[in-house]
């Protein structure tokens, strides 16, 4: 016999931004929902829960008027089901076909890493966010995307906002506040240089949307533009340093990897599953629902927790550790179904085969600072905040 969902309540919201991961634990060993008051949201954390979910859009439904991610972006694709979220998906692919990104995409994001590494080369110490993850994250969705003269300190300070403000379960005001700002500014860049897609058609996201069939609106375009900001800035900046973070705390595995540089995919692919950068997306109960015991109302919202499935231990042996030896297993990383990621192909290219493989080469004895500890921080989106680390100049 099915029963409600259990409430957490002795949890706090700086717990979860802290270190979520014993939390995640402790919900997965209660029971496959949890409602955790901190969060104000039911939560999911177990693997093939998540699966279920993702396979049976007709029961939990993208669709959702009253999410965070609405109210701060506008009616996006990721918050559409079937034939209109299929829609908004084909005008932006494009962009993100794997031929695209290997001939057109990738020299570019080559170059821009190259110069950020210059400026590096140097000095024998920088935190890794600020000197490289950050703008190298900015610089190359500025191209993808089709935008001309952002300081890229920009893009990145809209992101942050967006992301925070999709994240905002805690109702800040200031935190909305700055989302809503960080939307305005991304609205006045895209009408900045929308005509000159409409003139010239390239290989932009812009591009793409203002040339598919038909056409996707402009409410359409300034909210798929800000969805894409959002999670495609942090995801990759994310990436490279929680890549670079698993290596250099591991230093038998990193000199595995950088004497058979075939193992770069897989790392990228451990480096996402041990800290997923997009950690919790929401999904709402189209009509009730049964899930593995537990009863869940139609309408209600849950968040289905990707970075606590990725740790799942009925799934993952030894979830908490780094390990680029372990068996072979698909993870929710890039989540699963009709909204798997479309970036994933974009975040492996740039991730995995371009800025680490040549942060390491050109970067010797990279290693972690003694003065200063990497700091790892959230839960709805999650990664190194800080990275410290030295080299031989």
């Amino acid at each position: 016999m099915a029963s409600a969902a259990p409430v957490i309540t002795d949890v706090t919201y700086e717990d979860l931004l802290a270190d979520p991961y014993p939390i995640f634990r402790r919900i997965r060993d209660t029971a496959p929902a949890v409602f955790v008051a901190a969060a104000n949201l039911t939560l999911v954390t177990r693997f093939d829960d998540i699966m279920r979910i993702e396979r049976d859009s007709a029961t939990y439904s993208s669709v959702n008027p009253a999410s965070l991610v609405n109210k701060v972006m506008g009616p996006t694709f990721m918050r559409k089901d079937g034939a209109e979220h299929s829609a908004g998906r084909k005008a932006v692919e494009p962009a993100f076909r794997p031929g695209i990104i290997k001939e057109h995409w990738a020299p570019k994001f080559a170059a821009i890493c190259e110069r950020l590494i210059d400026k590096l080369i140097e000095a024998d110490e920088a935190d890794l966010y600020s000197a490289l993850a950050a703008p190298m994250a900015s610089l190359s969705l500025m191209e993808m995307i089709g935008f001309k003269e952002i300081p890229w300190e920009t893009l990145a300070l809209w992101s942050q906002s967006l992301i925070d403000g999709a994240g905002n379960y805690s109702r800040d005001a200031d935190i909305e506040r700055k989302a809503m700002e960080a939307g305005a500014g991304i609205d006045a860049a895209i009408e900045a240089v929308l005509d000159h897609h409409r003139a010239y058609p390239n290989p932009s996201i812009l591009s793409a949307m203002v040339h598919a069939d038909p056409p996707m609106p402009i409410e359409e375009i300034r909210a798929n533009i800000k969805v894409i900001i959002g999670g495609g800035l942090n995801e990759p900046r994310d990436a490279i340093l929680t890549l670079t973070l698993g290596l250099l705390a591991n230093p038998a595995q990193k000199q595995s990897v950088l004497d058979k540089p075939e193992f770069w995919p897989v790392a990228f692919e451990e480096a996402v599953r041990w800290i997923s950068p997009i950690g919790m997306y929401p999904r709402r109960v189209a009509s009730e629902a049964d899930l593995s015991g537990v009863t869940l109302p139609e309408g209600l919202q849950i968040g289905l927790c990707v970075g606590a499935a990725n740790r799942d231990d009925r799934r993952f042996a030894d979830p908490d550790l780094f390990d680029i030896f372990r068996p072979r297993q698909s993870h929710l990383a890039f989540g699963a179904g009709p909204h798997f990621c479309a970036g994933t192909w974009v975040s492996r290219q740039t991730v995995g085969r371009i800025v680490v493989p040549m942060l390491f080469e050109r970067l010797a004895n990279l290693r972690l600072s003694d003065d200063a500890p990497p700091f790892v921080r959230g839960w709805v989106f999650r990664g190194p905040v800080s990275l410290p680390v030295r080299w031989d100049a």
